[in-house]
């Protein structure tokens, strides 16, 4: 008897349990039945839940559960898709997985909720350059500039996308109005030698690859001085001092695939070429195609 009011109690413990769960309660009447309400949520609690689940969402994002993040975004846009922030975590967490077309999908309609949102435009760019779809990717990037004119970054991914297209001179223009913006911009300024060197003016590029190492002495500058001072002096020590410290510091660039990754141009490659066939640098190049990706 006593083992039959246990299991009693516990199924009403139970049924308690999963009418919480579903936003079910029930009123006692005098004669021990009950009466079932469901609660009705309203459009500020579904927002509010939505809210909440596309923070969780970002969370889950950050520390890489992707699939999990993916689940909750959605489920958060099905609750509340008229909210542009929702769909824009969705799009994030997209790309990550690389479901690139989805991505896509849930910007535009971003969008449409909010289209004075420069920053939509901007990451619709970015995911249209992730695509190779450069001439979409200026559309975007450039309405995006006509909402919001003083961002460093998409004056760079602009320009980005015009090398991509060889259209260097405009190219050489958006880096230089990104470098204005945010004077530090130490990529923006390397690209510029990069547009430099193959429109010819070797010196020019020197000059701004020397002021990158200023800021940065990333691998990327640093080789590529190295290549255009071996190019007007052949073997000289600054150049292969350079080059064996950038291999060492980054040994994907020994690559002429990371090389074009980086939007090297043809006369650059080559001239980084020339100078890793040099005698010297050939333990630092084997080391770096060992150590490389």
């Amino acid at each position: 008897m006593i083992l039959n009011q246990n299991r009693l109690r516990n199924t009403k413990n139970w049924l308690l349990f999963i009418a919480i769960g579903l936003g079910v309660s029930f009123i006692q009447k005098p004669a021990n039945s009950f009466v079932p309400y469901v609660f009705q949520p309203n459009l500020k609690s579904l927002n509010n839940a939505s809210i909440n689940l596309g923070k969780t969402a970002a969370q889950l994002f950050h520390f890489g559960q992707n699939k999990e993040a993916s689940r909750v975004a959605k489920l958060a846009v099905q609750l509340n898709p008229n909210d542009e922030r929702l769909w824009s975590i969705l799009a994030n967490i997209q790309v990550r997985n690389n479901l690139l077309k989805e991505a896509s999908q849930s910007l535009s309609k971003a969008k449409k909720l909010n289209p004075k949102n420069a920053k939509l435009w901007f990451a619709e760019g970015q995911l249209s350059l992730q695509q190779k779809k450069t001439k979409h990717a200026i559309t975007l990037i450039k309405k995006g500039l006509s909402i919001e004119p003083n961002n460093a970054n998409a004056y760079f991914q602009l320009g980005n996308a015009q090398i991509m297209q060889s259209k260097l001179q405009s190219a050489l223009e958006s880096f230089q109005k990104a470098s204005q913006i945010q004077p530090n911009f130490w990529e923006a300024i390397n690209n510029q030698g990069l547009v430099l060197f193959e429109m010819g003016k070797t010196n020019d590029a020197i000059y701004i690859w020397r002021n990158v190492l200023t800021i940065n002495e990333n691998s990327e500058p640093m080789l590529a001085l190295a290549a255009a001072l071996n190019q007007i002096k052949k073997n000289n020590k600054e150049s292969l001092k350079l080059a064996q410290k950038a291999l060492v510091q980054n040994p994907n660039y020994v690559s002429s695939k990371h090389q074009s990754e980086q939007l090297w141009g043809k006369k650059l490659q080559h001239a980084t070429r020339l100078l890793l066939k040099n005698p010297n640098l050939k333990d630092d190049v084997k080391r770096a195609l060992a150590n490389s990706n």
